[in-house]
């Protein structure tokens, strides 16, 4: 009886080293199975585990405490470290993909339209805010504008003088004495002519109404004196209910008289000191100008003047053909007022196509009431004639290639000119367009030529472009009496040909 005892004990024993060595494969299987999940670090954990595992299987059978030894020690007394990876998540768990980054989800389209719209937004709000400053300011960039118009077609006279030996001063003042004295001359006669004619054509206006009631009354539209005057008393009714306005139309009339004086001093101020002191005035302006960008604007003014002056000029010329010839044609048709019409027809031809085609309806109706039907065809057979050779004769002559405008971009610059500045706005939009083509396209060659000098040597372009772009140092010649073949002779044979 007194073995029972002892040999339970040694039972109890066994079982415990059973159970301890059940549970340090368990933990070598697990660990195993880690390593393979983890590739990273399966070298580290794989024979980590297994010699913990192993340590401990043989050192529990020899330790006191039986069961605890899956946490004992190794050899050297440390504690074995657990793993440091987080486990794979199990094969049924779904698969979580990373978020794209935002700007890369956007469409290359719609990247490319928010560019250029907010790009636009910007050039939108400037140029509203140009336009409102300029609304602000209307009488003075218009009076500056038809100074620089003005003193455009006044400066080849200074330079002619110039030339001669007259000093500046003296030919800026004989210049722009000379040039207003015509100027207001021909507005004096325009008026002359219209105050001395006003009740001839008036009868005759009211001799043409009194032709067309007739003809109404026997006309095949079947209209009636009851209706004609019925008209007649509307209208006079219409004009009495609007007395107030026409008394406040009237009042405006005298401020618009006084806006007008006052831009005719500010035109002839700037004119004055545009011929005298324009160069100065342009190096001064080139001073406000960013350095990178001094030089290609500096290139493009000179480039802008030229193109200014020489539509001036043609304009001038290509309107006084017009004019003379439309009023040599009304002259000889007997039509009233052909020298002031002739003189409305040169100053509307300063508006590129609507100018002429109002000019011309005006001398069509003037001879229509005046003269009859017969007499209105034929000035309006003159009128056509004369326009049909300046459009396709007289401007691609006389105007050329200095000043290319495609006719929508007039007409689009002459409606856009008449709805800020009126008829003035509607005589400086075609000019100002001339111009900002020309400096678009200087500036735009200026670039291509400063990209291909700073691409170095290479294939450079061929043309006018290339001779801005070639090296000015001529080639380094042979030394006298050396003769090569290929090259050295060509050369040579160059030389002595160009010399």
């Amino acid at each position: 009886m007194s073995r029972i005892p002892q040999w339970v004990g040694r039972l109890g024993a066994g079982l415990s080293r059973l159970a301890t060595r059940l549970e340090t494969q368990q933990a070598a299987a697990s660990g195993a199975d880690e390593g393979a999940a983890s590739a990273s670090g399966s070298a580290a954990r794989g024979p980590a585990g297994t010699g913990a595992s192993a340590d401990g299987a043989a050192s529990s059978p020899s330790g006191p405490h039986g069961p605890g030894a899956e946490a004992g020690s190794g050899e050297g007394g440390t504690a074995v470290p657990e793993p440091a990876s987080v486990p794979a998540p199990p094969a049924y768990a779904p698969a979580v993909t990373a978020r794209p980054d935002p700007v890369a989800a956007v469409p290359w389209g719609v990247r490319v339209a928010a560019e250029a719209g907010w790009r636009l937004l910007v050039l939108a709000g400037t140029v509203w805010v140009l336009m409102r400053v300029i609304s602000s300011i209307q009488l003075v960039v218009l009076s500056f504008t038809v100074a620089l118009l003005i003193t455009a077609l006044l400066e080849p006279t200074v330079a002619r003088f110039r030339n001669r030996g007259v000093p500046r001063g003296l030919a800026t003042a004989i210049t722009f004495i000379g040039g207003f004295v015509v100027m207001g001359l021909v507005i004096w006669f325009v008026v002359w002519q219209v105050m001395e004619n006003i009740d001839e054509v008036s009868s005759k206006l009211q001799d043409g109404i009194d032709d067309l009631r007739r003809w109404l009354l026997h006309s095949p539209f079947h209209v009636t004196e009851a209706q004609i005057n019925h008209v007649a008393k509307s209208l006079r009714e219409a004009v009495g209910a609007n007395t107030e306005e026409i008394t406040s139309a009237g009042l405006e009339g005298v401020t618009v008289v006084v806006e007008v004086l006052t831009g005719i001093l500010l035109t002839m101020f700037s004119t004055l000191f545009l011929l005298y002191d324009g160069p100065r005035i342009w190096n001064w302006t080139l001073k406000l100008v960013p350095s990178a960008a001094r030089e290609g604007v500096a290139g493009a003014g000179p480039r802008a003047w030229a193109t200014l002056t020489a539509y001036v000029r043609g304009t001038v010329i290509v309107a006084l053909i017009d004019a003379i010839f439309i009023g040599v044609g009304l002259f000889f048709l007997d039509v009233p007022m052909a020298v002031p019409l002739a003189v409305f027809i040169f100053l509307f031809a300063f508006i590129p196509l609507v100018g002429a085609v109002v000019s011309g309806a005006l001398a069509v109706v003037v001879a229509l009431v005046t003269q009859g039907v017969f007499t209105g065809a034929m000035v309006l057979l003159v009128v056509l004639a004369v326009q049909q050779i300046e459009g396709h004769i007289l401007q691609p002559f006389i105007l050329g290639r200095a000043v290319r405008v495609h006719p929508l971009a007039v007409v689009l610059s002459v409606a856009g000119g008449s709805l800020i500045g009126g008829i003035g706005g509607a005589v400086v939009a075609v000019p100002l367009v001339a111009v900002t083509n020309t400096v678009v396209g200087y500036l735009h060659a200026y670039n291509k030529d400063n990209a291909l000098r700073a691409a170095g040597p290479g294939p450079g372009p061929h043309g006018a472009t290339a001779i801005g772009v070639a090296p000015t140092a001529p080639p380094p010649a042979a030394p006298p009496g050396e003769a090569t073949d290929g090259k050295g002779k060509g050369g040579a044979k160059g030389t002595d040909e160009s010399g």
